[in-house]
């Protein structure tokens, strides 16, 4: 039996349904909007498309799952690569073929089961990559904590810009060790709340942004053949797509770890192959106007074990709020102030926990790293996602890094002696 205080299908008073809605958009408003300032896209765009895309996915799930979509962190590294060799509008291409992927494996799943899938991509395989989408994106954090912009074009150490990062950092790590609550679940927001105030009083951010934005603000959209042209080449597929490798395995664990808290099978009801389609489709519509990925978040899924609100109302109401916090043109120009440093600060703890994640996904499953098969794996993983490695076959067709890395050790677990035949858990006692 279930513990909730609400449970899937009841509605909450109208009070109590605002404020929880509330929390569980702020829950993940820092991650959602930290995400696009990372890789040049509006942050407006990613709540609006945050809200959107929940809609679809509880949509899709025939009201059967309480979870929230926000910003993938997985493609951060992707669209970073995309954005330098085609510009902006090709890192979108990119996540609606993604978004394409989802809908093929979906389709797979809904014919066929899920237990294939499961064993493609078992742990010693995902977890690696994890380990490397979080280390990839290290020295990236550190630069933003440290440096500033320097006229040349190139950047300087600077003090007082790295003393803003650490409060940031402080801040997040007290929230995320010393507090039991709600609060534990928000470090990526309150930290970055602290450390845009002592930026504040310190003078590093300039305000008037802010007094000269509108009340009300339409994002700004991208939408292909108006906001930008764009070509599909075989480096951008090759860049952009296998990360599904490693989103659709964190949505399989998300969805494991939920239906426990919930107490439901959410992998044989409403299927996999629903939410799955629900990612990809909340993918599709975000990148279709200038949005990130998306995928389920951890901390929502936090929110519901602390609260015990299972609620899809709630849900729902949390994505209203998105939407609509997306056209508030001051708070979109607030976050358009947040100092560089402020968010290096706050992805040095963020893109550390994303490789600890990793980690942790090897020690849960207990992989043995004294069978040579599984030694073998991950160190040819890590090597070649973390050192960049590149197969060039010309100027315009290269697999590199994160992605050559996700396929390689696709490839090494289906082809080296020993595949786990293990059954996989389903989550069903």
């Amino acid at each position: 039996m279930s513990n909730a205080i609400l449970d899937i299908h009841d509605k909450p008073k109208t009070g109590q349904w605002i404020s929880l809605s509330l929390q569980h958009m702020f829950a993940m408003f820092g991650a959602t909007i930290l995400v696009p300032q990372l890789v040049g896209l509006s942050p407006a765009i990613a709540l609006l498309t945050s809200g959107i895309a929940t809609i679809i996915f509880v949509l899709i799930t025939q009201f059967k799952v309480p979870a929230y979509l926000g910003s993938s962190f997985a493609f951060i590294v992707p669209i970073q690569i995309a954005t330098e060799t085609g510009g902006i509008g090709s890192a979108m291409i990119g996540a609606m073929f993604v978004s394409l992927v989802y809908a093929i494996v979906s389709l797979i799943i809904w014919k066929t089961g899920y237990k294939w899938l499961m064993k493609l991509l078992p742990p010693i395989v995902v977890g690696p990559v994890i380990i490397v989408i979080g280390l990839a994106l290290s020295g990236t954090a550190v630069d933003m904590a440290m440096n500033i912009p320097t006229a040349d074009g190139g950047s300087e150490y600077s003090l007082l810009h790295f003393s803003a990062a650490l409060v940031t950092l402080a801040t997040a790590i007290i929230c995320n060790i010393y507090f039991k609550n709600i609060i534990s679940l928000m470090p990526i927001l309150i930290g970055i709340i602290a450390g845009y105030a002592y930026s504040a009083l310190i003078g590093i951010i300039d305000f008037s942004p802010v007094a000269a934005a509108n009340w009300f603000q339409v994002p700004e959209f991208l939408v292909p053949g108006i906001d930008y042209s764009f070509q599909v080449t075989p480096t951008l597929l090759f860049v952009m797509v296998p990360i599904a490798i490693v989103t659709i395995s964190e949505h399989i664990g998300h969805q494991l770890v939920l239906g426990k808290i919930v107490d439901r099978n959410y992998i044989k009801d409403p299927g996999l192959h629903r939410s799955i389609l629900g990612d990809g489709i909340g993918t599709f519509i975000s990148s279709l106007v200038g949005g990130p990925p998306k995928t389920t978040y951890g901390e929502n899924i936090g929110v519901l074990a602390i609260t015990k609100v299972f609620s899809v109302y709630v849900i729902l109401g949390a994505a209203v709020f998105a939407i609509l916090f997306s056209f508030f043109g001051k708070l979109m120009a607030v976050i358009d102030t947040i100092p560089t440093a402020v968010l290096g600060g706050i992805s040095i703890l963020l893109f550390g926990i994303i490789a600890s994640s990793g980690l942790r996904m090897l020690v849960d499953n207990g992989i043995d790293f004294g069978n040579n098969r599984n030694l073998v794996i991950s160190s040819v993983i890590l090597v070649i996602g973390i050192g960049g490695a590149k197969l060039e076959f010309s100027e315009s067709f290269a697999i590199e890094g994160m992605a050559l890395a996700a396929i390689v050790g696709v490839i090494l677990n289906l082809i080296l002696p020993g595949l786990n035949k293990q059954e996989v858990d389903d989550g069903t006692e």
